[in-house]
């Protein structure tokens, strides 16, 4: 995983209702579980923390610190070891 602020305009959520204690603590101790998001072609997209992201969107809060899960699925066959060199 890569570790990274971002704009939080930048990635797609779905805007989810929490309670307040949610709110409230992001609000007076700030975020200590980052939002995980992965990248694709348009950009980054949450995997995890929508009701976190919807709490930092009302508290007008402009960068979060994410999470980029990696994508190995462009990764060719080296990648895995899968070479003729095997010390």
């Amino acid at each position: 995983m890569i570790n990274k602020k971002i704009d939080i305009n930048s990635i797609k959520f779905v805007y989810t209702k929490y309670d307040e204690v949610l709110y409230e603590s992001i609000k007076s101790k700030g975020l200590f579980i980052a939002v995980k998001v992965c990248m694709n072609d348009d950009g980054y997209v949450c995997i995890d923390g929508n009701k976190r992201l919807s709490v930092l969107k009302d508290l007008g809060i402009k960068e979060v610190f994410v999470m980029i899960k990696n994508d190995f699925s462009k990764a060719g066959s080296t990648y895995w070891g899968n070479t003729r060199n095997k010390h």
